[in-house]
């Protein structure tokens, strides 16, 4: 983006906070900004590749629709708790007050506060609740990674019954997503080219356009085979090799083999993928390397066999680590060679 371009562009949170998550928004957010409040819809789905700023996008709308009196209220329904606490704090920047601590059985959230941030567990234990607290004032639901909606049966039901009496709806997503069963509330899909229905983004701003302005950095992915043996219960040896043709009960057994920390394939990948990683900080000096892990136990694992073939610490974030955000702020300065992420990156 030019000089010029980028100049012209609105202020991220003028008139409600004079500060914000940015200080200028970027070209797809006041273009997005632009088409919705031209449209004023009611349901809106804005797909921005990881790290695009979807955040501020939201918390943008959020303002202009509380400073105009359009609504009262902020819901915003997240995946983890760890992003409730990520939305409240980046919301308290520009000025909006969200309770990241509400729990069902508060019934509402304090006056001091502009809305709330949850769960779509939460949504989906108790979707009455939350219907009636959206039926108690105007509402903005913002459904962080809208896609999480189909990840349990219930949840995309409970969403639409918590949801439905919404004033406003913002639905986010990283990538677009199809609807293999029940589609999620509040998305239109359409039929693609093999009969396949696919959500339907009003606002699409993809990883290639985000790596052409330098909103974000290429990424490399490395592809790793190799033959793994392991024992059944009954005793016998099995031996497959990952990339082939397998059933889906051997494919699984191949791969838990192969992500097994104490096993052999595991250490030979991450030291080829850390000499791959030297030659690419050769060009690029603060470039990293990431590691994810299913669980806490295996993230550590490999933390500890990165630090034996490196020499140095990588990070760890894990989802329920109140520091987790900060680590990763750290990270993003370049310093660190690798990191280690359970559900966090």
């Amino acid at each position: 983006m030019s000089t010029s371009a980028a100049s012209s562009l609105p202020p991220a949170f003028p008139g409600r906070a004079p500060w914000g998550t940015a200080a200028k928004l970027r070209a797809w957010q006041a273009a997005a900004l632009e088409q919705y409040l031209t449209e004023r819809p009611r349901d809106f789905l804005a797909v921005a590749t990881p790290g695009a700023g979807k955040t501020t996008f939201a918390l943008r709308i959020a303002t202009e629709l509380l400073g105009r009196r359009d609504i009262g209220r902020v819901t915003v329904v997240a995946p983890t708790e760890h992003l409730k606490r990520q939305w409240a704090d980046a919301a308290h920047r520009v000025g909006i007050r969200i309770d990241p601590e509400f729990r069902n059985a508060h019934g509402s959230h304090g006056r001091d506060f502009d809305g709330v941030a949850v769960t779509f567990a939460q949504v989906a234990s108790r979707p009455l609740l939350h219907r009636a607290r959206t039926e108690a004032a105007r509402t903005l639901v913002i459904l962080d990674e809208v896609h999480h909606g189909g990840d349990a049966l219930s949840w995309g039901d409970a969403v639409r019954e918590a949801f439905e009496p919404a004033t406003r709806r913002l639905a986010l997503t990283g990538t677009p997503f199809r609807s293999d069963t029940a589609a999620i509330p509040f998305v239109e899909y359409v039929e693609d080219d093999d009969g396949i229905r696919r959500s339907r983004a009003d606002y699409s701003y993809g990883y290639g356009d985000a790596l052409r302005d330098g909103v974000v950095r290429p990424v490399l992915f490395l592809a790793y085979s190799g033959q793994m043996r392991w024992r059944t219960r009954a005793g016998d040896e099995v031996s497959a090799r990952l990339g082939e043709p397998l059933t889906k009960d051997m494919t699984a057994q191949a791969w838990r083999t192969a992500l097994d920390p104490r096993g052999e394939w595991v250490p030979s990948v991450l030291r080829a993928a850390d000499q791959r990683l030297t030659e690419v900080r050769r060009g690029v000096p603060d470039a990293g390397g990431l590691v994810i892990a299913t669980d806490q136990a295996q993230a550590r694992a490999y933390a500890s066999q990165l630090r034996g073939i490196t020499g140095e610490p990588a990070v760890v974030v894990l989802s329920d680590d109140a520091g987790a955000s900060e680590r990763i702020e750290k990270f993003a300065e370049g310093d660190q060679r690798w990191m280690v992420a359970v559900r966090m990156v």
